[in-house]
C-alpha cells in the first residue's frame, strides 16, 4: 500500500517540508510513503483537495492558503480555531481535519532557547504568524504584549489577544525602541528586511529574542541584535518542530526528531 502527503502554497519552491517529511519516512522505515510539493494559488485549495486520490493522507499548508484550509476542514483543532488558520490538513473517515502545528513549533523553539516563563512580550507584525506567536506566548504566562507594526495592526491579532485575555499595546515602527518597553521575550514574525531598527532598544538580562525567518541567516534584524550582544533564535527550530508534529499526525508514529533536524540543517546550510 502506498501513502502520499505533500505541501501546498504559493510560492512553494522554497519549502523545506519535503526535506523534513522524507527524512522522517526514511528514519522510520516507512516504505511506500511519498511527500510531494505543489504550487496552489489563492482560491484554488478546495478544488485541489477535492481532486486528491484516496491514498493521500495529509497536507502541509503554507501561505496564502491557511485560512482556506481552515474553511474547508470538517473538524478544526483548538489551535487552528484560535489562530484562524490551519497549516495542516489530515484526511480522516469523516473528512479533512484542520490543525495548526505552528504554535507547537514556536513553543518548542522558544523552550529550546531557554524560555520558561515571561510576563511581557513584544511581537513584530500582526499577521497569521503573529497570531500563532500570541497563542504561544500566552502559554508561557505572558499577560502583556506590544504589537509592533509598520502601519496598522490587523484586526485578527487584536481579536485573538482579547480572547486570550492579553493586554495589548500597539506601536508603529516610527515610534522607535523608546516606546517598546523592556519585554522578557521578543518574536519577529515578518520577512527579512521588513523589521524595524533595534538600536537603542534595551532588553532585560536573560530576555529571549526569536526570528521566525531561517533563510539568509543571519538576517539583518539578527545582525543588529548580535551587534548589541543579544543572541537571536533562528526560525528553522520552529520549522523543525511544526514538521515533527505534522509527521506524528499524518503517520501515527513518533517523529524521529534527530534525523529530521540533521536533514533540515544540511538543507538550510546548502542553500546559497
Amino acid at each position: 500500500m502506498t501513502w502520499r502527503a505533500g505541501v501546498v502554497g504559493s510560492p512553494i519552491t522554497h519549502s523545506m517540508s519535503p526535506v523534513l517529511h522524507r527524512a522522517a519516512y526514511d528514519a522510520l522505515g516507512l516504505e511506500g510513503w511519498s511527500f510531494h510539493r505543489d504550487q496552489v494559488e489563492a482560491g484554488d485549495l478546495a478544488a485541489y483537495v477535492e481532486g486528491l486520490p484516496g491514498d493521500w493522507v495529509g497536507l502541509a499548508v503554507t501561505m496564502p492558503l491557511k485560512e482556506e484550509a481552515l474553511a474547508l476542514a470538517t473538524h478544526v483543532g483548538p489551535e487552528a480555531r484560535l489562530v484562524g488558520g490551519a497549516n495542516t490538513l489530515l484526511r480522516r473517515d469523516d473528512g479533512w481535519h484542520g490543525e495548526n502545528t505552528d504554535v507547537h513549533g514556536l513553543e518548542q523553539a522558544l523552550r529550546a532557547q531557554g524560555l520558561e516563563t515571561a510576563s511581557t512580550a513584544a511581537v513584530i507584525g500582526s499577521g497569521a504568524t503573529a497570531r500563532s506567536a500570541l497563542l504561544t506566548l500566552s502559554r508561557f504566562g505572558v499577560s502583556e504584549v506590544t504589537l509592533i507594526v509598520r502601519d496598522q495592526v490587523r484586526p485578527g491579532a487584536l481579536e485573538l489577544a482579547d480572547e486570550l485575555g492579553l493586554r495589548v499595546t500597539t506601536s508603529p515602527y516610527a515610534e522607535g525602541p523608546a516606546s517598546w518597553g523592556t519585554p522578557g521575550v521578543v518574536v519577529n514574525t515578518v520577512p527579512a528586511g521588513g523589521t524595524p531598527p533595534v538600536d537603542g532598544w534595551s532588553l532585560p538580562v536573560g530576555a529571549v529574542v526569536f526570528d521566525v525567518v531561517y533563510a539568509g541567516w543571519p538576517t539583518p534584524w539578527a545582525t543588529e541584535w548580535n551587534a548589541q550582544g543579544v543572541s537571536v533564535g533562528r526560525g528553522d527550530a520552529m520549522l523543525l518542530h511544526q514538521g515533527v508534529r505534522q509527521v506524528e499526525l499524518m503517520t501515527g508514529h513518533d517523529a524521529p526528531v534527530v534525523a529530521m533536524a540533521a536533514a533540515l540543517a544540511a538543507a538550510v546550510d546548502a542553500r546559497p
